[in-house]
């Protein structure tokens, strides 16, 4: 029996029930509806936004015979049940962050973020141009998907902490919210890290269930509200550098629209991945003099610290080479990145570099 068959023929605990019956897309007079789950709570600051940009995307180009009804964590599924119920054929699509599925397949962390991975520019460039779409497609197969990257949040922050950190040691012990494989790098020095919802994040903080949390960037963190809780804020982050979300269409549906749809709904999420970004990126200024001004102390974490992240980032990509799959994504995307950085770094990096020195 293949995954696909398995999967569809498990329930996903007491979601399953609620969402196969809505498991086969509406369609009436011509019209279809794909039903998208996601990892998101509804109308979390910039990542729900990216999922109803591609569902609003699709519905104007195709002049609404194709529509999504985006339902947010917990509607039909749970954040992280959003995966089984797409490959289960319970839900058509999901929208999120698909480093939450590295326990479905480690490679999946390459399409969100990788510690000391890829800007969000260097993300695209190997997407679009060094076989990072294929690799995603090679990916999505063995699961019975069709994923696009569908938004992305820019450089993502260090975090929260209730007190500084000043050497490697102080994350032992620490109860620490981060996904993926930086996750699993903190795990390495000795923190206790959870993966939690981003809708229950702010939750686990105030009540100490946590002692800190990376989320996204100043605007979503604001939105967020982490500043009622602590005042010390790392701006800079080893973890996300150019963290992508992603669309994933359960395969089978996929090949059952038409290839004008087919195109439309390809298009509607590299739309929203750029879109997305500029949302992020646009808003993030703004919102970091705003909790400067209210006491946050934006802070750097030291050399010392930084080593220590390469150490145990590198340990936990060493541990996942045994896996083919996963040894061909990260040779592409280590290459790209290597290709594109040199360049990056003589000509943008160069140039903000003599701007800021020109203009003060």
């Amino acid at each position: 029996m293949d995954r696909r068959s398995f999967l569809r023929n498990t329930a996903l605990g007491g979601t399953a029930a609620a969402a196969s019956s809505l498991a086969a897309p509406a369609i009436a007079q011509g019209n279809r509806t794909l039903t998208m789950v996601t990892t998101w709570g509804r109308g979390l600051a910039g990542v729900f936004d990216a999922a109803q940009r591609v569902a609003d995307s699709v519905t104007a180009m195709t002049d609404g015979q194709l529509t999504i009804d985006v339902k947010g964590a917990g509607e039909l599924v749970g954040a992280f049940e959003v995966f089984d119920a797409v490959t289960a054929g319970q839900a058509d699509m999901y929208h999120g962050a698909d480093y939450y599925f590295v326990g479905q397949h480690p490679g999946y962390a390459f399409f969100t973020a990788v510690p000391f991975g890829m800007t969000a520019q260097e993300l695209v460039n190997w997407y679009y141009f060094d076989g990072g779409m294929e690799l995603h497609d090679e990916l999505g197969q063995i699961f019975g998907l069709k994923s696009f990257l569908a938004g992305n949040t820019g450089a993502q922050a260090g975090g929260w902490f209730a007190k500084e950190i000043n050497s490697p040691e102080d994350f032992n012990g620490l109860k620490f919210r981060m996904p993926g494989l930086g996750g699993k790098a903190l795990g390495k020095l000795g923190a206790s890290v959870q993966n939690i919802p981003g809708a229950e994040v702010y939750q686990a903080l105030a009540s100490g269930a946590i002692d800190g949390t990376e989320w996204i960037g100043p605007w979503a963190d604001e939105k967020a509200g982490f500043q009622e809780i602590t005042k010390i804020y790392y701006t800079a982050g080893f973890h996300e550098p150019g963290a992508g979300l992603s669309v994933g269409t359960n395969r089978e549906v996929f090949e059952d629209l038409s290839p004008a749809h087919q195109k439309i709904l390809e298009i509607a999420c590299g739309e929203a991945h750029q879109w997305n970004l500029a949302q992020f990126l646009s808003n993030n200024g703004s919102a970091l003099q705003r909790l400067q001004s209210s006491g946050v102390q934006t802070m750097e974490f030291p050399e010392s610290v930084w080593d220590a992240f390469g150490q145990a980032s590198q340990a936990v990509h060493d541990e996942n080479m045994g896996d083919e799959l996963y040894k061909k994504i990260y040779d592409s995307a280590m290459a790209s990145m290597a290709k594109s950085s040199e360049w990056i770094q003589k000509s943008t990096g160069a140039y903000v570099a003599q701007r800021d020195r020109v203009l003060g």
